[in-house]
């Protein structure tokens, strides 16, 4: 019986029901050791079993915590028959986490994608409860794997509860679900506990026991089974000079003092490895006579339990007190007897961390041990494990080489790792150890790199220009590239004398790739409007490194569509885009897929089909919110503010708009508040409008702001301010020309006719850009906007009949892209002309009522694609999927998949 716990007991009952009525749930149990959460768990298993549920539970221990993939596998480790039913790619991941080389390298996301199938696989014939407890003890990849399954259990009958120590694992606040703080015993409670105990007490040790305590469940079970009495108090108005931890602790190491010396010689090295395999364990304290009995002493002492085959402590404290009983010599000894035990290639990891863990002095055959384990982390996709793994080898290192080399790798794992503070230490400690200009050379552009990430452009500038002196002579063609770097950071700090001084250094040199560099300067300049660098020579750069950009690798690939995008070729930008999202998906290539989404997300909203930009945003977001991409959360947090913008969503521009502004990195910044000025524009406030873009284009690094100058065109007409835009818009016109994209043509027309003080040379304007227009389906946000601009113009123009022709067109259309503002303006100008408007307009588009994960689900249904290929591809189950499109069919209007293909094709 659980004292003290209806609270924390009713909510795993209701999540519980939950699971069995088909809804997915997540419990996160936080508190302090003894606090109760093991228990709870143990409460939770028993009760999922009387309801029918599938059980598996893993405990996480300090000792597994470096092995990657060491808790997926004893979770998952009894359904390993089933991953050949997974995705292909899927099936792959996980085998190669669980150690088979032929599977090559997972990819870590993939492997949570596997978990995700796996599981809600075997929730389809009973629900599922999984159990995880010490989680702050679980190796990082499977940590990461867990996350990702708990960030999209939706649909499932799968309850997920999670027991983390305090202080421990603040990403767990984040989930969705129920996070409860397990809290100390009431008196009453605390009472009871300790009375229904097999302790028969004086009220004077009840007393001390209920005051030393505090209301701690283990301490009062385990307090009362201290065997000396200089552990009670002496004073009747103190408790002592020991915290109840200790006290515990030290319960527990008088009940392990009272065995016999092989049982504590087991207890060692159960301790020290922690595998839970009875044959290991055995096989290691051989040395010390210990045996099968030795097992049964320690469960008969409550110490140890065999549970499913496996020993484990009884509480994680008793691990403690087991090593902390024993001397540091004698703990290397149970590390040394473990690594003998050991034996074979699959154990070689676990081996070479205990070899290590025996080390006293440098030893280069331990640390090649260890370069070994690190290599088979990498290949399984652990990344944090690399690091650790990488760093002990270098304090093992015997030469300095060698810890540099060492030191360089950990440095690289962490920066994969996004664990920049770390990073930087390592290179810091590598840098002092070699003087080979190679070696130097990476240490510094891994130092750039560091700099870059952390917001400090103009440091990674100076360390890549230091990086290439180390190489010019020996490497000129990587001299070149760490050049191209250089300045694509100091482009980055907004310092573009910097990017100029950098291309004329590569080019005096003569370096490989030195036009590259050129380019990259010229461009600079060229998407910051003025009279450094004219239209003509930032599109020629523009085009120089698109033809000089390799097109065979994902990540090339995503630089193309990127200068396609730039070139405001939206058509190209987002089919080359779409392609690379469906090839990323295919091979797995998460990191690279949410810079795809990215690139697809603005070609969208740019192309006005808003809806499918919502939903491409959306999954790209969260995609790189979970690879730790933060250029990409800023970037697409950025295109969420413009299409809120244009929808008129005046809070959720404000929200998305947030961070981006905060960071002040272009182009990111520069979206944001273009955001918030189309959102001015669309409310009616042109001088809040114009007055935001123009402060933009006085700043340094404009990057971004060449699509926005309709805008500040716009408003500054109808603020009655056009000669602050007219500079803007002839460099807009220039570039409008050399691109030659009809849209961006069109828009150029649209713009000098509210520039025009003849109504003759107006109109003509007006009418060019309509022609343009309408010559082409896409575009169609801007497209309404001449419509609503001309209409504007020829209503003022008392041109009232004519000019409602346009504003309803433009109503129309606005209406169905969901932009609500504009079609209130464009209504609102109706009015203005006569009409009467004596119906609300038409409802949106069919396609807006669905939500973004709704919308991505129907797109890739209606291409005949099943469930479960749909679920591999979004990184969803299958039983999701079918949750998404059976809320989709109502919303739509239909009953059947058959009449999704309808839907999409019209």
């Amino acid at each position: 019986m659980l004292y003290g716990r209806a609270r924390e007991s009713a909510v795993i009952e209701e999540l519980l029901t939950g699971g069995r009525a088909g809804r997915a749930g997540i419990l996160v149990l936080r508190g302090e050791a003894g606090i109760g959460k093991t228990e709870l768990l143990g409460q939770a298993a028993a009760h999922a079993g009387e309801l029918g549920y599938r059980v598996l539970r893993v405990a996480g221990t300090e000792a597994e915590s470096e092995l990657p993939f060491a808790g997926l596998h004893m979770l998952l480790g009894r359904t390993r028959d089933r991953i050949d039913s997974l995705p292909p790619g899927q099936a792959c991941a996980l085998r190669a986490a669980f150690g088979d080389e032929a599977a090559g390298e997972p990819n870590r996301f993939l492997v949570g994608a596997a978990v995700l199938t796996l599981l809600a696989g075997l929730a389809e014939s009973q629900p599922l409860l999984c159990l995880i407890d010490d989680a702050q003890w679980l190796d990082r990849a499977s940590f990461d794997a867990l996350l990702f399954l708990a960030r999209r259990l939706d649909a499932e009958p799968i309850v997920l509860i999670i027991a983390v120590r305090d202080g421990h694992l603040a990403e767990l606040h984040e989930l969705p679900g129920h996070q409860l703080e397990l809290e100390r015993l009431d008196s009453a409670a605390a009472a009871a506990l300790l009375a229904d105990g097999p302790v028969e007490l004086t009220p004077a040790a009840t007393q001390w026991i209920l005051g030393e305590a505090q209301g701690n469940p283990l301490a009062l079970s385990v307090l009362p089974t201290l065997q000396r009495s200089d552990r009670m108090y002496a004073s009747p108005y103190s408790h002592g000079e020991f915290r109840t931890q200790y006290r515990i602790q030290q319960a527990f190491s008088d009940r392990i003092a009272a065995l016999p010396e092989t049982t504590r010689q087991l207890l060692l090295i159960a301790a020290i490895d922690d595998s839970g395999d009875p044959a290991l364990i055995l096989a290691a304290a051989a040395g010390s006579a210990a045996g099968h009995t030795d097992i049964s002493v320690a469960e008969a002492a409550d110490v140890l339990r065999v549970q499913d085959g496996r020993i484990a402590f009884a509480h994680p404290l008793i691990r403690t007190a087991v090593q902390g009983a024993v001397s540091a010599a004698e703990r290397r000894d149970a590390h040394r007897s473990l690594a003998a035990a050991l034996l074979g290639e699959p154990f070689g990891d676990r081996r070479a961390w205990h070899l290590a863990a025996a080390a006293t002095e440098p030893d280069d055959e331990v640390a090649c041990l260890l370069d070994h384990a690190a290599e088979r982390a990498a290949a399984r996709g652990g990344v944090s494990e690399v690091c650790a793994t990488y760093r002990r080898a270098a304090d093992l290192s015997v030469d300095s080489a060698g810890k540099c080399r060492r030191l360089i790798a950990a440095a690289q794992a962490a920066v994969d790792l996004g664990d920049l503070d770390q990073a930087a230490q390592l290179t810091e400690q590598a840098v002092p150890l070699t003087t080979d200009p190679g070696l130097l050379a990476t240490l510094t552009a891994l130092r750039a790199h560091i700099s870059r990430e952390q917001d400090r452009p103009d440091v990674a500038h100076q360390s890549l220009l230091a990086a290439a002196s180390f190489v010019t002579t020996q490497d000129p063609e990587t001299a070149g590239r760490l050049l191209y770097l250089a300045a694509d950071a100091a482009w980055g700090a907004g310092n573009l004398p910097a990017v100029d001084r950098t291309a004329a250094h590569a080019e005096s040199l003569g370096l490989p790739g030195a036009d590259r560099v050129r380019a990259l300067a010229e461009l600079a300049h060229g998407v910051n409007p003025g009279p450094d660098i004219s239209a003509e020579q930032a599109t020629e750069a523009l085009r120089l490194l698109l033809a000089a950009t390799p097109s065979d690798q994902l990540r090339e690939r995503s630089d193309t569509a990127y200068w396609h995008l730039m070139l405001a070729d939206i058509t190209a930008a987002n089919d080359l885009s779409t392609a690379l999202a469906a090839d990323c998906r295919g091979r797995g290539a998460i990191g690279v897929l949410a810079r795809a989404l990215m690139l697809r997300a603005r070609a969208e909203f740019l192309l006005g089909r808003f809806t499918a930009a919502t939903a491409t945003a959306t999954e790209g977001l969260r995609l790189a919110a979970d690879t730790g991409q933060r250029f990409i959360v800023i970037y697409q947090s950025a295109t969420l503010a413009l299409l809120a913008a244009a929808r008129g969503d005046e809070p959720g521009c404000a929200e998305y708009a947030s961070e981006p502004l905060a960071r002040g990195i272009a182009p990111g910044n520069v979206h944001a508040a273009v955001a918030l000025s189309l959102l001015d524009l669309g409310l009616g406030r042109p001088d809040a409008a114009a007055d935001r873009l123009l402060a933009m284009l006085a700043g340094a690094n404009r990057n971004g702001i060449t699509s926005a100058i309709p805008d500040l065109v716009e408003a500054a007409h109808r603020a009655g301010r056009l000669d602050e835009a007219r500079a803007a818009f002839e460099w807009y016109s220039a570039w409008a020309e050399h691109v030659g994209q009809h849209w961006v043509v069109a828009i150029a027309h649209r713009c000098r006719a509210l520039l025009c003080a003849d109504s003759v040379d107006a109109e003509d304007h007006f009418s060019t850009a309509l022609r343009i227009h309408n010559g082409h389906t896409d575009f169609a946000f801007e497209r309404a906007r001449t419509e609503l601009l001309y209409g504007e113009w020829l209503r003022r123009g008392k041109r009232r009949i004519e000019a409602r022709t346009h504003l309803r067109t433009a109503a129309e259309t606005f209406r169905r892209l969901g932009a609500e503002a504009w079609a209130d303006r464009a209504d609102g100008e109706l009015r203005a002309s006569g009409e009467t408007l004596t119906a609300a307009p038409a409802a949106s588009a069919v396609l807006d009522r669905l939500t973004p994960q709704e919308l991505q689900t129907a797109r890739l249904a209606a291409n005949g694609l099943s469930n479960k290929e749909i679920g591999a591809q979004l990184f969803l189950s299958p039983r999701t999927v079918g949750f998404h499109l059976s809320n989709t069919y109502p919303k739509l209007g239909i009953t059947s998949r058959r009449e999704l293909a309808a839907v999409f094709r019209d």
